[in-house]
């Protein structure tokens, strides 16, 4: 459906709230059969959607396998095996004052939930929340990025082919209809995208009080202190931070490089630019473009050339955008105000870590925090001083592919987490029951209330 008004939209989530009350979606065995189904179509479909993200993003085969298509791959799979044990009842603990009773969790679909989706990863960050939608048994509307049209187009003819629409909707177009959306008495949205726009998602969901799950973004800091393996760290650090030209939400945002090292390490990452992209890496097959000609700009005005190390220049007509350093930055300078999402690396130098730590708490919570380093009493403050969404030691980025660590932000960088089981618990209401006997009827919280129930209560409730 391109476009759509409020009436049909409330016609739509109305037979989908409909579709999982029926109790269609309640069956385990539906549920993995549809996900079955779903990674069926996307093998169908490879070709399809792998030229799409050539075309909106100049991805690779290589990248949208690793990073979008594989990656859903081994999410299907990964519920597909586990999903009946997660929708098992679970049995808990009852207190004592509740002698004769048993409590139990229930897991429930909410009903229908909107999923809207990002450009950066048009078809891996609309497509893994739906998992864990379809997984927890509910229907979904889902709304591509208006900036990746060809992908966009690859989602909507994979699930129109798959789905009907009182399960799985596919509504394609700009603001306006993302307005409409989020407007809409859903019972749950997961967003993924800025944080300004996520201010705006909330705010209109507040109006229906439906729930909401902000994956965002912000600056996440990378620390590289003097005991590491330069050669390692610059590897790992190239590699994370222009991957899909930048437009990551967990890149390294800006570098924090003892100043030990900090020559070295500049040096290294010249050469390791090189070596992943050649020396125009607008020829390399490996390197990506930037999404519009909007975005291209936006970054184009964050350069100062006299800090700039490496790159710099670019190619608006093909959106091609060099992988730049800066050096010399300071914390007060432009581009460590927002978050960049694109090639460019600001490296900032450090002497104390502790200083470190107070600049970073001082801002906004960050999505994620990459630390390098040898020292284990070095990783141990970090971790419990530093509040931040998720990350790596001694790696970047890699946290985010784990079906076993929970994905999500913190503060403006998000709220809520996915992946694997986390997925199927986020859009799942957890339902508590209490179920007691009838053969045991304890009178003592009954009234009237004596002085030897109050001393009793008090031997139980302490």
């Amino acid at each position: 459906m391109n476009g759509i008004d409020s009436k049909a939209v409330l016609s739509m989530v109305s037979n989908q709230q409909q579709f999982v009350h029926s109790g269609n979606t309640k069956s385990i065995e539906f549920r993995i059969q549809q996900l079955q189904r779903l990674k069926a179509g996307i093998q169908q479909n490879e070709a399809l959607i792998t030229e799409a993200l050539n075309n909106d993003l100049h991805k690779s085969p290589f990248e949208a396998y690793a990073t979008e298509i594989g990656y859903v791959y081994d999410s299907l799979s990964h519920c597909i095996k586990h999903l009946r044990q997660w929708a098992k009842p679970k049995r808990v603990r009852t207190p004592m004052i509740h002698f004769g009773s048993r409590s139990y969790i229930y897991p429930e679909p909410y009903g229908s939930v909107l999923i809207v989706g990002p450009f950066n990863y048009p078809f891996m960050l609309v497509l893994d929340p739906l998992i864990g939608a379809i997984s927890a048994g509910n229907a979904a509307i889902v709304k591509p990025s208006e900036y990746t049209p060809h992908v966009s187009a690859a989602i909507t003819k994979l699930l129109r082919d798959l789905f009907e629409e009182s399960y799985v909707a596919v509504v394609e177009g700009g603001k306006e209809v993302t307005s409409s959306l989020i407007h809409a008495p859903v019972d749950l949205i997961f967003f993924t995208g800025s944080t300004q726009v996520g201010k705006i998602v909330m705010k209109a969901a507040a109006e229906n009080l439906v729930p909401v799950v902000l994956e965002l973004g912000g600056k996440s800091p990378c620390i590289v202190d003097r005991t590491v393996d330069l050669d390692l760290a610059v590897q790992r650090i190239v590699w994370g931070k222009f991957l899909n030209n930048g437009q990551t939400c967990v890149a390294p945002d800006y570098l924090l490089v003892h100043k030990d090292i900090k020559q070295a390490f500049l040096t290294k990452m010249k050469e390791k630019v090189v070596a992943f992209y050649g020396t125009n890496p607008q020829l390399s097959g490996d390197y990506g473009r930037i999404v519009n000609e909007s975005h291209w700009d936006r970054l184009s005005e964050l350069l100062n050339e006299s800090t700039t190390v490496i790159g710099g220049t670019g190619d608006r007509n093909d959106l091609y955008f060099a992988p730049t350093i800066m050096d010399g930055v300071t914390w007060n300078d432009k581009i460590m105000e927002e978050e960049i999402f694109g090639p460019i690396l600001p490296v900032l130098e450090y002497d104390d870590l502790d200083d470190v730590i107070r600049k970073i708490n001082s801002r906004p919570k960050p999505l994620a925090l990459y630390l390098f380093t040898d020292n284990k009493l070095t990783e141990t403050q970090v971790i419990e001083q530093v509040t931040f969404g998720g990350g790596c030691i001694n790696d970047t980025m890699l946290h985010l592919v784990s079906p076993y660590l929970p994905f999500g932000g913190v503060g403006s960088s998000g709220m809520g987490a996915y992946h694997g089981r986390h997925s199927f618990e986020t859009f799942s209401h957890m339902k508590s029951v209490l179920k007691k006997s009838t053969r045991i009827n304890l009178s003592l919280i009954f009234p009237p209330s004596t002085d030897k129930k109050l001393k009793l209560l008090k031997k139980f409730m302490k």
